[in-house]
């Protein structure tokens, strides 16, 4: 059966053949964001024509308003408006599962393999190539959210504030929002009618999604902290990521930089590039680049069960890697499910366009900020802090230039640049690493 929108469209699509599509979107979502978004526009847009362009965009840029992966947001949202929660929940699973599996067989054959010199020149490799994704990702972001000196702006700030300032993530998102909603006209172009009205009972929808949320995150989370107490690296994992959930705006490239300092020096679950590692990883599979938290999360509790004895080290780690998937994702359901029906319903609606777009705005400084501190860490052996009074930075020694990492990012750069596929460019980068590890170049 169709769904049918409060827009007056109907959609003239089977829930089957919605999924199939799903599925085959889930398999081939290589690339990060920009290129997954990308993805869905080119199948559910311009070839199948289940939605329209204003209908998809505006979707979009509630999803970068969330915290938590916008691709895998965008995707239960467009299964949302095409049938329900039950097209949401299936087409957000399938984007999550091939990537998952995959990522828990890499994850293994690291914490099994990871110090064989083959296995450590082709983590090199992917290092160098990643930062050359996350700056192409970066440009293609650029070119789709700023269209105007007021959101080149809006851009800079969040890239100073972010960088410079260390403010918080959801501070820059919700000063481009507020700022977005004051000035839409500055953001946004042409005029704006409300399309769609309201399908739902806002109190009972509320209380319903609140409810759900509460019995699949809350719950659990409570549970585990009262059965394995609250020193369990699985009961920290838990929470932990249950509070990124909450606080990770831009995506997968705003999370890096979040989640690698608390579980380098808080938590001590990663070594200091380790997280670029798993970056590197999570970029060789399907699915959002967000489940990189699979990498930590199991490698985390893996070391746990190493340092502890007592059970198996691999399902230690596979356990952790699956209560990390659990409180990542279930809250990316909730917050879809809580707002679609409201944004639909203000679906054309200019302050709210405005907010969304400045949002959209900030989330290309987040990235940027991100691609700098890529670079630092990739491309330099010794990176120093620096910090007087509010602001703060981190100044790498020129001298430790590492200019087999820069070679492999200039030749990744000129392939990219050639729009050379995502596969050839991490090839190329990993028999490059594995070349410089072996010949000890």
């Amino acid at each position: 059966m169709a769904h049918e929108l409060k827009t007056g469209v109907t959609q003239d699509v089977t829930l089957g053949e919605a999924t199939k599509t799903y599925a085959k979107i889930g398999l081939l979502s290589f690339g990060g964001p920009a290129g997954q978004i990308a993805l869905m526009h080119r199948l559910i847009v311009d070839e199948k024509k289940w939605l329209e362009e204003k209908q998809f965009l505006h979707a979009l840029n509630f999803c970068m308003l969330l915290p938590g992966p916008e691709a895998m947001q965008l995707a239960t949202y467009c299964g949302w408006l095409l049938h329900g929660v039950k097209g949401g929940l299936i087409a957000g699973l399938l984007f999550i599962l091939p990537g998952l599996l995959v990522l828990l067989g890499l994850s293994t054959l690291y914490v099994t393999l990871g110090h064989v010199p083959i296995v450590e020149g082709l983590l090199f490799g992917l290092k160098a190539a990643v930062l050359v994704i996350v700056l192409q990702a970066l440009v293609k972001v650029a070119k789709r959210a700023l269209k105007g000196w007021h959101s080149y702006g809006v851009a800079i700030a969040g890239f100073i504030a972010l960088a410079f300032l260390n403010l918080p993530f959801p501070l820059v998102i919700f000063a481009a929002g507020f700022i977005g909603f004051l000035y839409p006209r500055f953001f946004t172009l042409g005029t704006h009618k409300n399309e769609s009205s309201l399908s739902v009972n806002p109190l009972k929808h509320i209380v319903k999604t609140l409810s759900w949320a509460i019995v699949l995150w809350v719950l659990p989370v409570m549970f585990l902290t009262m059965w394995l107490g609250s020193d369990s690296v699985y009961v920290q994992e838990a929470a932990f990521f249950s509070k990124a959930s909450l606080v990770t705006f831009g995506g997968a490239y705003a999370v890096l930089a979040y989640v690698g300092q608390q579980a380098v020096e808080v938590y001590g679950w990663l070594k200091p590039d380790e997280m670029l590692t798993g970056l590197g990883l999570a970029e060789t599979t399907p699915g959002p680049l967000v489940l990189v938290l699979v990498f930590v999360g199991f490698v985390g509790a893996f070391r746990d069960a190493v340092a502890i004895a007592g059970i198996d080290p691999i399902f230690a780690g596979t356990l952790g890697a699956l209560i990390t998937v659990w409180v990542t994702f279930v809250p990316c359901f909730v917050w879809i499910f809580l707002g679609a029906p409201f944004v639909e319903a203000l679906r054309g609606n200019q302050k709210l366009s405005g907010a969304l777009a400045a949002i959209t705005a900030a989330v290309v400084g987040v990235i940027a900020n991100l691609s700098v501190w890529f670079a630092i860490h990739v491309l330099f052996t010794r990176v120093n802090s620096y910090s007087s009074g509010i602001i703060s930075a981190e100044i790498p020694e020129l001298l430790s230039l590492d200019w087999r990492a820069l070679l492999i990012a200039i030749v990744c750069g000129i392939l990219a640049w050639r729009k050379i596929g995502l596969f050839p460019i991490l090839g190329t980068a990993t028999i490059a690493g594995i070349a410089i590890t072996l010949f000890g170049v």
